[in-house]
């Protein structure tokens, strides 16, 4: 699982400018490397929140696009409780996780792995 605004958040790259953009394009390198075989997940939950929601996402069968209601580290917790198996959450956000039961790695193992 995701935590996009944290990820994204974590190069100062100008995603501030368009985080619905830096959604998407997080959204397009997940797909990438699913399709490379780069990320060992069955599937991968993308939550978006606030203006990112509006991000245009491609679709893909591994990838599941949540767009929080509210706040985002709500829906991460309720979602990462209600998923079978082992639960990985990408978010260097200290708050969020010590609320989860999940296992939590920073958005550096992840973005290592994007293309």
């Amino acid at each position: 699982m995701v935590d996009a605004a944290n990820v994204v958040g974590s190069r100062p790259d100008g995603w501030w400018r368009d985080r619905a953009g830096a959604a998407g394009r997080l959204a397009e390198r997940l797909v990438a490397a699913l399709d490379a075989g780069a990320l060992d997940a069955d599937r991968v939950h993308l939550v978006l929140e606030g203006a990112a929601r509006a991000a245009e996402v491609p679709e893909h069968p591994r990838l599941a696009v949540v767009r929080a209601r509210a706040d985002g580290d709500g829906a991460i917790v309720e979602l990462a409780a209600a998923l079978p198996g082992e639960v990985t959450v990408v978010t260097a956000d200290r708050g969020l996780r010590a609320r989860l039961t999940a296992r939590a790695i920073g958005p550096g193992a992840l973005l290592e792995r994007l293309p």
